[in-house]
């Protein structure tokens, strides 16, 4: 069965490939203590990188007004993701410049490195980012930056869940934010302080980086994970040294556990350095979080809200994601890339994003404009909230977590994924090098979580039942007759055919089927989700609102993320510039409704919030490697 789409090869379908010697850097005599003022510069601007190969080059700046030359006119041919130099954190990194696949040529590094405007959405508009999100001035040469090595431990720092904390540990944790926090009063261009870690966030989230006029963009693909497992390493060492407490860990907020799922109580103090104006009010208080949240509320009673957060729980972290790409995200291709985020980025990351932040076009608690989702509901701001590394550090854990579950959910070995690097500033303002092979292993980094039970492994689907035996397909058209849906603004069913059927343990266990939205574009100011069913007929649409039943798949989210640089680029409206494609591993879920043996099954799609423009190209049914 040809895959639908001729230009979009099925991420999970990336293997080994023949590939070339890794860039080498010299080695450093001196000890990173060594590093003082003069390997800063005064102005941004005149930043050059080096490389030792070929004897290239990099110019960087950043400045929102920088022009990078007449060379950036060939650099649509001369880039792509195998010749990235990526900045992250404070922050410059450089990728592998292995090629992924094996009649790649090599090509010439790209020349020119830029940091400018930052954009967001705030209703149906693209805005300016309020403030500069471009890091402080960064070292001189990048090769004199030495690879991080983990200091000496004597004991784990052990990351506990938020609900448990007692009043000696929060109190603990506001000084550390405080001091922070007076970082931006006395030394406003401290890599530690609060604002400037919150820019690590906004620079490579919302286009404020390019490589020509190529932004860069850390989610929706495999860096994900490791981008902000290394952010939150160093922010949380750089809060144990504020307050000389070598010991101390971030709390994770425990959002899969009912006891964790509302806004932990220790960040909705008013007056403390925890608590951030910037949230949605009615989701104080003891509210239950529903991680599966789009935007609108959704009148269910705590109970089901729960039920429904533990079978989003399974379906993400058992069903959807028994390979690694399913679970991190397909490959990142610079400048043109086609977003394919992770089961657990996609749900629940986004939708706590999105519950916690202010409601997009309200007032904000300041008066001073409408909300824009501010703050964890916006890229540009979610660092700004002291929850967001609450947040993510529960997303940490659930990478942990999945590699305990078995099968082939293991951390990706490709050497274009290991081998890529950050940078970033540790705790005494010493910059490093680090890479995504050095962080696979989370006590290796020196610390760990409290174990707390996981309900929701016991969260399968499997009693309630849309549908009575096999939906008939014939009821419904096939899908070379819906696709490509021009709006996805109602529930559609539609009938799309397997490559195989009867298979065997052993074609089970060597191959995932998988589900594929290919080149799904929508309007990206706006809030996304829509659900996917197997074997509902038309009959049983109105079960759409039900999503602990057998018969549900998956979801996709969005966060709103437009980028003007990429709109243009595209000579694209702004509100148009995002293709993704959605993927769903269904050989679980065929197992469970009993389909195995079909040569057809039926699909259905419900809007929950598409905007205006959701469009979909077509869909298939594929056989993956793991």
């Amino acid at each position: 069965m040809k895959p639908c789409r001729a230009n979009a090869p099925h991420p999970s379908k990336m293997g080994s490939t023949n590939t070339l010697p890794l860039p080498t850097y010299k080695s450093l005599s001196s000890s990173s203590s060594s590093f003082t003022n003069s390997y800063f510069i005064a102005k941004p601007s005149q930043l050059f990188l080096q490389r030792r190969r070929r004897c290239q080059s990099f110019k960087v700046s950043c400045n929102s007004n920088n022009s990078t030359g007449d060379h950036d006119k060939n650099l649509e041919a001369n880039l792509d993701r195998r010749n990235l130099l990526l900045g992250l954190g404070g922050l410059y990194g450089v990728a592998n410049l292995a090629p992924l696949a094996a009649s790649a040529t090599p090509i010439r590094a790209p020349d020119g490195y830029t940091c400018g405007t930052a954009t967001t959405t705030c209703g149906d508009k693209s805005v300016i980012v309020p403030d500069n999100c471009c890091p402080p001035p960064i070292p001189l040469n990048y090769e004199a930056i030495p690879y991080y090595k983990f200091p000496t431990m004597t004991k784990l720092r052990i990351r506990s869940p938020a609900q448990n904390a007692d009043e000696e540990y929060i109190d603990k944790y506001n000084k550390a934010i405080s001091k922070m926090k007076e970082l931006d009063k006395t030394e406003p261009f401290n890599p530690l302080g609060f604002k400037q870690q919150a820019h690590i966030h906004c620079a490579y989230c919302n286009g404020a980086y390019k490589i020509g006029d190529k932004v860069l963009q850390v989610h929706n693909s495999w860096l994900f994970f490791p981008f902000h497992r290394w952010y939150l390493y160093f922010y949380e060492r750089i809060l144990g040294t504020l307050i000389d407490d070598p010991t101390f860990a971030l709390p994770y907020w425990n959002w899969d556990h009912p006891k964790g799922m509302r806004l932990p109580p220790m960040f909705d103090r008013e007056g403390s350095s925890l608590f951030d104006e910037n949230r949605n009010q009615s989701h104080r208080n003891g509210t239950i979080i529903d991680l599966g949240y789009f935007g609108d509320e959704v009148q269910k009673k705590e109970l089901q809200i729960m039920t429904n957060n533990l079978t989003l729980m399974y379906r993400q972290m058992v069903t959807n994601a028994p390979c690694p790409l399913l679970f991190f995200g397909s490959p990142y291709t610079l400048g043109n890339n086609i977003e394919t985020p992770g089961t657990i980025e996609n749900i629940p990351h986004i939708p706590v994003h999105i519950w916690t932040g202010t409601v997009a076009g309200t007032p904000l608690p300041n008066g001073n404009k409408p909300s824009c989702g501010e703050d964890m509901g916006n890229f540009y701001s979610a660092g700004l909230d002291p929850v967001f590394y609450c947040h993510h550090a529960n997303v940490d854990r659930m990478w942990n977590i999945w590699k305990t579950i078995g099968g082939k959910r293991k951390d990706i070995t490709h050497p274009d994924w290991r081998n890529w690097e950050f940078f970033f500033y540790d705790e005494n303002k010493n910059p490093y090098r680090v890479k995504i092979q050095d962080c696979l292993d989370s006590k290796k980094m020196g610390y760990d979580y409290a174990e707390m039970s996981t309900p929701w492994r016991d969260f399968k689907p499997q009693l309630k039942r849309a549908t009575t035996g096999k939906a008939n397909t014939s009821s419904v058209p096939n899908s070379s007759e819906v696709f490509p849906i021009a709006k996805l603004d109602k529930p559609i069913s539609f009938s799309i055919t397997r490559p195989a059927t009867a298979r065997t343990q052993d074609d089970k266990n060597e191959k995932e089927e998988m589900l594929t939205f290919n080149n799904i574009k929508y309007d990206n100011t706006k809030y996304i989700r829509f659900d996917v069913y197997l074997n509902m007929d038309k009959h049983n649409v109105m079960n759409c609102n039900n999503i602990n039943v057998i018969e549900f798949a998956g979801s996709y989210t969005s966060l709103p993320h437009v980028h003007l640089h990429k709109a243009a680029a595209r000579d694209e409206p702004a509100h148009q510039n995002t293709s993704v494609n959605f993927q769903l591993a269904i050989t679980e879920l065929l197992e469970d409704i009993g389909l195995e043996n079909e040569e057809s099954i039926t699909v259905t799609l419900c809007p929950k919030k598409c905007g205006e423009i959701t469009s979909i190209a077509c869909a298939d049914i594929q056989l993956a490697d793991c």
